[in-house]
């Protein structure tokens, strides 16, 4: 029985080929450059309970639209600091929705990161602990 919503596997792979996707390779090199700066946009609880990319700012996906406009009383400046902005959340599939909606909103070089932190913790790359407040 269909319920007439799209699936979000559909809405994920509309957004890749829209999106540009980078290699951790490359999100690492953009960062370790300062010409990048990696958003870890996953629930502060998944956080908590398994770590972040080191140098990774916290914005969660809720937020987002709200810190990236310019006229939102929650506008951060990093939407505006010319870098390129490299979402990731646990597995690529919400980041991937992230930059499509970053992308529709203008916000120039918005990318996301292959794989996700999921990806990033296969190939035992650093992990900076998060505790609770």
């Amino acid at each position: 029985m269909s319920t007439g919503i799209k699936p979000v596997k559909e809405l994920v792979a509309e957004a890749n080929k829209v999106i540009t996707t980078l290699s951790i390779d490359k999100a690492r090199a953009l960062q370790d450059a300062g010409d990048g700066v990696i958003i870890d946009i996953r629930d502060v609880r998944e956080l908590w309970r398994d770590g972040t990319v080191p140098g990774a700012i916290h914005m969660p996906r809720g937020m987002l639209e709200f810190w990236a406009d310019p006229e939102s009383p929650y506008h951060k400046a990093v939407f505006v600091s010319g870098k390129t902005l490299i979402l990731y959340c646990a597995s690529a599939w919400r980041s991937a929705l992230a930059t499509k909606s970053l992308q529709d909103m203008g916000v120039p070089n918005v990318v996301h990161m292959e794989g996700g932190f999921s990806a990033w913790k296969e190939r035992k790359l650093p992990i900076h602990t998060v505790s609770e407040h």
